[in-house]
């Protein structure tokens, strides 16, 4: 009891200092200039999907809702790292409070876990279009969509608020250095001033089995997708398949670190902070890149838009 109480004294830990991506100030200077290209055209890649899928009445179907949803995450889940990873090159020390570390960290686990979970429902809207057509507008119709949005939303909730509540139980009394650009679970609970090897394996029990069932579920959906699409007609075939394609893309970029950052102990690894940068900087710039290139119902509604917005200036 005595030995915990003292523990609990030491815990005197308020800011943790964030390594960064590079201690060398020329790296750290091209670093800001690529990644604050990269977060401004996330913002704008992403509201310009939403905005299109909003404004053009062809593109209200479940298939453009969950991409109107994924893009809105993607906006967010970049937000949460990026500008403070974009500030902190500017600043030596990169320091972060513990309470702002906390706050980072749940809403970090918050839009992945949910944009997992839409990736699995988007990968099951695409089954029901493409296996079962005749079926699909009866059980994805519109009532069904807004509760698989709740659900997702309410499972992501629910999965930060179990990761973030075993971290900030820890003790904290020192080190203070977190060996990365941002806050998250496995740099963060290192520092604890106890043995953290239960709540280890309850990290990797929890979003390294989340992240591994929804990457199986998926590519089984995809499996029997494609073996579905042999016996399609041409054109059909090729409208599929590259709708598929690109989603079989972002899935593999985003659940590919997921897997690999939760699905193993809290250890160190070079590649981490790699992984890290495409995970929070590029997959969000990448995906309105790959759903729009690549389905032409998109390049059809921008290009409208596009048009209309050229009469009005002229």
């Amino acid at each position: 009891m005595e030995e915990a109480f003292l523990l609990n004294q030491t815990s005197l830990v308020t800011y943790f200092r964030l390594r960064g991506l590079s201690v060398n100030q020329k790296v750290q200077m091209a670093m800001f200039s690529i990644f604050l290209v990269f977060y401004v055209l996330t913002l704008l890649g992403n509201i310009l999907i939403v905005n299109t899928i909003i404004y053009d009445r062809r593109l209200h179907t479940p298939m453009y809702f969950f991409l109107s949803n994924l893009s809105f995450i993607d906006v967010c889940h970049s937000t949460v790292t990026v500008p403070k990873m974009l500030r902190d090159t500017w600043s030596e020390e990169k320091l972060i409070s513990f309470d702002a570390c906390v706050t980072q960290m749940f809403f970090l686990h918050l839009f992945a876990c949910t944009e997992i979970f839409l990736l699995t429902v988007m990968a099951y809207d695409r089954y029901m279009a493409i296996c079962k057509p005749l079926q699909y507008m009866t059980v994805m119709n519109w009532k069904v969509c807004v509760l698989l949005a709740v659900a997702l939303w309410a499972g992501g909730t629910i999965h930060s608020i179990s990761l973030t509540s075993l971290t900030i139980k820890l003790p904290y009394c020192g080190p203070d250095e977190i060996d990365n650009f941002f806050c998250d679970v496995p740099q963060v609970i290192k520092l604890a001033c106890t043995d953290t090897h239960i709540i280890e394996i309850l990290i990797v029990s929890n979003s390294g089995l989340i992240s591994v069932v929804c990457f199986v579920v998926l590519v089984v959906s995809y499996a029997v997708i494609l073996v579905s699409l042999r016996q399609q007609i041409s054109e059909g075939r090729r409208k599929a398949l590259s709708t598929c394609a690109a989603h079989l893309t972002v899935v593999t970029l985003f659940l590919g670190h997921c897997i690999f950052i939760y699905s193993r102990p809290s250890t160190s690894l070079p590649e981490d902070k790699v992984v890290s940068v495409f995970f929070t900087a590029v997959t969000p710039l990448l995906n309105p890149i790959i759903y729009t290139l690549r389905n032409e119902d998109m390049k059809n509604a921008l290009n409208k838009i596009m048009g209309r917005k050229e009469r009005k200036e002229k």
